[in-house]
């Protein structure tokens, strides 16, 4: 061990570099530029967020944000598909992969196609959920999507029509592995029973996730609770970190397994897709430490200490607030907590429900006391409700981001479609400035 622990001591010290050379060559640290925009790197139709606009001089103005499939802004979308009562996800991958909204006949045969595509073959289920099986659920569902090329003949063909194919099996097939996988862990892991149920045909994608994770206890309004919240988890332009894994690595030329499985890598990522779980954690301990929910006074201060560094985890963050793109507020978290207010009501979580909603009214201020008033104008994002949504479902926290990533597959699937099959594809290499010291070599006996 001595050995590792030299190799780690040495790898540390020579991977430091000074931060002002940062400054000195202009480099865009996390592809973000100095007012915290991103870098512009490529183009696509496929999603679009918007969360500011900038004046004449270049200057961020904070405004409500809005967000975009295919043109589609996502509050009409959801509000069309609410108001006929029907689910909306198929509908929403659909309109992702071919840039429109299918017509009633088009959506029959898109989602038929889904049904003939849940059931895993008996092999893969068997050998990589089964009995291999491990604590991760975002790991074994990786390791399942890898392990589906060796069940596809087509595997490395890229035509159009194979990649639509691929896609919708592996939209189908998401929300299966993920069930089966979660109670292949609890089996081995947590010494509880082993159930795997068969998805049903005529459920959508939302009701057949509950069905497998839960039999038939669910209600109407936990089903479109979910159905929403994958929706919104759809897709969010090219630019977050597992989208832009997905592009970077089909631009490669790779298989579509390779690269959905490097977007999963990237998704599992504490920065990324487990944000909802950190609000979790951080509401827990609110609720241990703040006597009176009701009492925003007491509230605040308890914000104020977590921004002193003086509470929860002493980091100086409140989870769920504030995001990389919106300011005024971010559409996903409007609409969730439209529907998280009714759900509350049902299951007797109101109280927790209005916690939630004060945290979010108090804590942009609390952090403008802190910061500045001229700091970076923040809401809370859609990470702030979700976790509670899941909750109120009695969904596992095991399960919180493999959601994520059966809600995000049609929107990475659209993007590896569009960068391997644009006239203007090329591989995705940018530049990093070496700023290491040069050495004369000197031969092993002189070292």
């Amino acid at each position: 061990m001595a050995v590792v622990e030299k190799l780690a001591k040495a790898a540390v010290q020579s991977s430091r570099i000074d931060k002002e050379l940062y400054n000195t060559y202009n480099v865009k640290r996390g592809l973000r530029n100095a007012d915290f925009s991103g870098v512009l790197v490529g183009l696509t139709n496929i999603g679009d967020v918007v969360g500011y606009k900038k004046d004449e001089n270049g200057v961020i103005q904070p405004k409500h944000g809005e967000l975009y499939y295919r043109g589609y802004e996502i509050t009409e979308l959801t509000r069309g598909f609410q108001a006929d009562g029907r689910h909306g996800f198929e509908e929403t991958a659909y309109l992702l992969l071919s840039g429109k909204l299918p017509n009633s006949s088009e959506l029959k045969e898109f989602t038929d196609l889904i049904k003939q595509e849940q059931e895993l073959p008996f092999s893969l289920s068997k050998n990589l959920i089964l009995s291999l099986r491990g604590k991760c659920i975002m790991n074994m569902l990786a390791r399942t999507v890898l392990g589906l090329y060796t069940d596809d003949d087509e595997a490395e063909n890229y035509s159009p029509e194979n990649l639509i194919r691929q896609s919708i099996s592996l939209i189908a097939r998401f929300p299966v592995i993920v069930a089966y996988a979660y109670f292949g862990m609890r089996h081995s892991f947590q010494r509880r029973s082993l159930i795997i149920r068969h998805p049903r045909p005529e459920l959508s994608i939302a009701e057949n996730f509950l069905y497998m994770l839960k039999g038939d206890r669910y209600t109407r309004l936990e089903a479109d609770l979910l159905d929403l919240a994958l929706v919104l988890h759809a897709e969010h332009g090219g630019g977050n970190n597992s989208t832009f894994t997905t592009r970077v690595v089909s631009s490669a030329q790779t298989d579509t397994y390779s690269a959905i499985a490097a977007a999963l890598g990237s998704l599992k990522g504490g920065l990324h897709g487990g944000a909802n779980i950190k609000v979790i954690e951080m509401m827990n301990n609110i609720k241990d430490n703040v006597k009176n929910w009701s009492d925003e006074n007491e509230v605040d201060s308890y914000l104020d200490k977590m921004l002193n560094k003086q509470a929860f985890d002493k980091t100086g963050k409140i989870y769920g607030i504030g995001h990389a793109i919106y300011t005024l507020s971010d559409p996903r978290c409007v609409l969730l907590k439209e529907q998280a207010r009714q759900l509350a009501k049902e299951k007797g979580r109101e109280d927790e429900y209005n916690l939630y909603a004060s945290i979010e009214k108090l804590a942009p201020k609390a952090f403008y006391r802190f910061k500045g008033a001229n700091s970076k104008t923040i809401a809370a994002n859609v990470d702030f409700y979700s976790g509670f949504v899941y909750q109120c479902l009695d969904i596992p926290e095991e399960l919180y981001t493999p959601i994520f990533a059966i809600a995000r597959v049609p929107g990475w699937a659209a993007h590896r479609i569009e960068e391997v099959t644009s006239t203007s594809a090329r591989i995705i290499r940018p530049a990093y400035k070496n700023v290491c010291e040069r050495h004369p070599y000197r031969p092993l006996s002189e070292r």
